[in-house]
């Protein structure tokens, strides 16, 4: 089998903050069952939104050349893709919402069975919101949501308390070995019976 690689995406402008303590759960992890993993800070980069301009459809790539076309080979290399941020008013930190839009919209590269996932950090509320938020850029692609006991999310609010959460942290740790299966798995199925039969897409407004 091939070697399997998992890019993370850190949203928070924090470097070593609860959110990248989660992604360092699910590392460990992914580092004992052989998976390759690359792990992107986002939040502290400026990164500015989809201006809608049509541009990429031309060139390939985004028109704004920063972290979202130096991520595009790493996401389409990937087997699977973690994205995870902090929440702010029961939603996803901008910047990395900017970033996404982006990189899924401009990426003519087929994301069909990467494996996503999202990780969600809260002091209190609005983990779920944040989590449903960030899950619909896998739906969209054609990739399978890789799951755990709970749904993805931490509590803590100052550097390092959620290392306090037992169940946040086991569930990263499951995440990450569900997710290491479920690559896996398309990963033999990909080579024994390849991927899933595609249609001519059809787009559609709802005014015709």
């Amino acid at each position: 089998m091939k070697e399997i690689r998992v890019l993370l995406l850190n949203g928070s402008p924090r470097a070593n903050g609860n959110t990248a303590l989660a992604l360092r759960e699910m590392e460990k992890v992914f580092a004992q069952n052989g998976v390759q993993t690359e792990t992107v800070l986002l939040g502290n980069q400026a990164i500015r939104g989809c201006t809608a301009c049509g541009a990429c459809a031309k060139l390939g790539r985004c028109v704004f050349d920063d972290a979202v076309n130096e991520l595009a080979p790493k996401l389409e290399a990937a087997d699977g893709l973690v994205v995870a941020s902090p929440v702010y008013y029961a939603s996803a930190n901008a910047t990395l919402i900017a970033c996404l839009d982006r990189l899924f919209y401009s990426t003519p590269f087929d994301k069909t069975m990467k494996v996503g996932a999202s990780v969600v950090c809260a002091r209190r509320g609005g983990c779920s919101a944040t989590f449903d938020e960030l899950n619909k850029y896998f739906t969209i692609s054609g990739m399978p949501i890789a799951s755990s006991q709970y749904w993805n999310s931490v509590h803590g609010r100052a550097a390092g308390e959620a290392a306090m959460d037992a169940e946040g942290l086991q569930t990263m740790r499951t995440l990450a070995r569900n997710m290491t299966f479920l690559m896996k798995s398309i990963a033999l199925g990909r080579e024994t019976f390849g991927l899933p039969e595609q249609e001519e897409r059809v787009a559609t407004h709802f005014i015709r």
